[in-house]
């Protein structure tokens, strides 16, 4: 008998490999397959069943999905390292007065703004997850004071709740083997 997967999706900047972790040291009876989905794709993937669950970044509204908020990711602000910004620990708001802000233009495009950023053009805001995973030699990213906060969570269609689908809830809180719900 083929044992069971539970396909969990991650969108850009979650490194699931901790959970994976604890979910092999459980000696569970079901595969963890790790799939990456785009930040764009993130509802589409749960509703079409090409996972059965997916770390998300908030804001994601639907009465169909399951939603179990887990960690706060700070934001940041990614500049070239010639920007005199790249010289701070820290960026306040009053800092970007006069500086040109590199806009998204959709979800996906934090490579994107962060190379043109790189250039010099001007700034961008991210998460500091999402600085991290784009990380050049030729921008800085730098913790934004006050900036507001994104939020990632743990979401799965409503429909499809089922004990596997828990029992991973639970290794992402941490629980164990020995501790009760």
């Amino acid at each position: 008998m083929h044992p069971t997967t539970l396909r969990v999706g991650f969108v850009p900047g979650v490194e699931p490999d901790r959970f994976l972790r604890r979910w092999k040291s459980g000696r569970r009876g079901a595969w963890l397959e790790l799939i990456p989905i785009p930040l764009s794709r993130q509802h589409e993937a749960l509703s079409a069943g090409e996972v059965d669950m997916c770390f998300v970044r908030l804001p994601l509204t639907s009465d169909e999905l399951h939603l179990v908020p887990l960690w706060q990711e700070r934001a940041a602000i990614v500049v070239g390292t010639e920007n005199a910004l790249s010289l701070l620990d820290e960026i306040d708001p009053d800092d970007l007065e006069g500086e040109t802000e590199i806009p998204a233009t959709h979800a996906d495009d934090a490579a994107e703004r962060i190379a043109v950023a790189a250039t010099g053009a001007g700034f961008t805001r991210v998460p500091l997850s999402l600085a991290r995973l784009h990380h050049r030699k030729d921008a800085v990213s730098r913790p934004l004071a006050e900036g507001e906060p994104t939020r990632i969570a743990l979401a799965w269609p409503r429909d499809a709740d089922d004990p596997l689908r828990q029992e991973f809830v639970g290794v992402v809180r941490g629980r164990t083997a020995r501790s009760s719900r």
